[in-house]
């Protein structure tokens, strides 16, 4: 072995390798990215969004002397001109999904360089409708649905935007990552336990594609026709019982909410016959506890009415004032002594 040198092992050549392979693909990147920033073109616009089947057209323009510059693109595509410093990419009818023109120089110093034009082409869906899973008819208050939102050829959908309402409460949206560029149908659902303030309720879904500041504005967007929603629920009373004065004008009134409407039964002590109705006059009864049941398919609730007579309300009254007075009477007493005691002692 010569003095001053040092063999290279397995491992050492290996590294060695990785790190010239490191610095060769760092150096193409940065020729490329620069040569890239350095490319003396512009584009006006700069990003282009279309709908479908619709026209688009774009400047490149330099301000350097060149040998020949144009447009490479499948649609629209523009030779190669050495007299111009300004060229235009126009079609008047862009169907092409993946489009990817871009623009091109050869500068009188330098190597050929290009500008690529990014182009987004658009198509609003065709329908947006909204259903519901596995179910036809009512709902059954506090059980669990699903609601599914067709969406039918969107694109491209990376854009678009599904989202679900309550009459106009916003309640989900959901947004996809897909990068397909042609259209496509999507399918969302929504998991959702009605209760009885549901019941008409209108749900409905819309498609919304926001495409940027170079998209149409306002974004385009969307909706299903509204879900009209039936909402089943049983009877529930606001109280239990309530106290009830006999009285021409007054009612016992257990007339409740429910769906499908309640049927109604009384029963007490003092009823001769089976009742029906949700009210009863109470000019009608004797004092005494009448209890109303409200009956649907879904269950039932009852509620306690509490009758009770004039002529007792009345005596308590006026036993009521009576003691009042009593006490009235006594403190003016109790006043009127001490005063005149007062004085007596003067």
């Amino acid at each position: 072995m010569q003095k001053g040198t040092f063999p290279l092992t397995t491992s050492s050549r290996v590294t060695y390798m990785r790190l010239m392979l490191l610095g060769f693909i760092f150096l193409c990147f940065s020729l490329l990215t620069g040569a890239e920033a350095e490319c003396p073109l512009q584009l006006d616009p700069q990003r282009v969004v279309v709908r479908h089947g619709g026209s688009v057209e774009v400047n490149c323009n330099t301000s350097v002397a060149h040998k020949g510059m144009g447009w490479e693109a499948s649609e629209g595509g523009v030779p190669m001109t050495r007299n111009q410093n300004l060229i235009t990419w126009r079609v008047s009818e862009l169907t092409e999904w993946d489009i990817n023109p871009f623009c091109y120089i050869n500068p009188v110093d330098g190597n050929q360089c290009v500008v690529k034009l990014p182009v987004t082409v658009y198509k609003t869906p065709d329908s947006v409708s909204i259903s519901t899973v596995n179910h036809r008819g009512p709902m059954i208050e506090g059980q669990q649905y699903e609601l599914q939102c067709d969406v039918h050829d969107v694109a491209p959908v990376q854009y678009l935007t599904v989202k679900w309402y309550k009459g106009q409460t916003l309640l989900h949206q959901t947004t996809f990552t897909d990068t397909i560029e042609t259209p496509v149908n999507k399918t969302v659902t929504l998991l959702i336990r009605p209760d009885r303030a549901d019941d008409g309720a209108q749900y409905w879904c819309e498609a919304e594609l926001d495409l940027g500041a170079e998209g149409p504005q306002p974004p385009p967007k969307n909706s299903s026709e509204p879900l009209n929603v039936e909402v089943y629920y049983k009877p529930r009373h606001f109280s239990s019982t309530e106290t009830i004065i006999i009285d021409n004008k007054v009612m016992l009134d257990c007339t409740v909410k429910a769906n499908p409407a309640p049927d109604y039964t009384w029963s007490s002590d003092d009823l001769k016959e089976e009742i029906s109705s949700s009210v009863l006059k109470s000019s009608e009864l004797s004092p005494g506890n009448y209890t109303c049941t409200a009956t649907n398919i879904l269950g039932s609730d009852s509620k306690v009415f509490i009758l009770k007579s004039t002529e007792r309300t009345t005596f308590w009254a006026i036993v009521l004032t009576g003691v009042v007075v009593a006490v009235v009477l006594i403190f003016a007493y109790l006043i009127f002594k001490f005063k005149f005691s007062k004085n007596s002692l003067i």
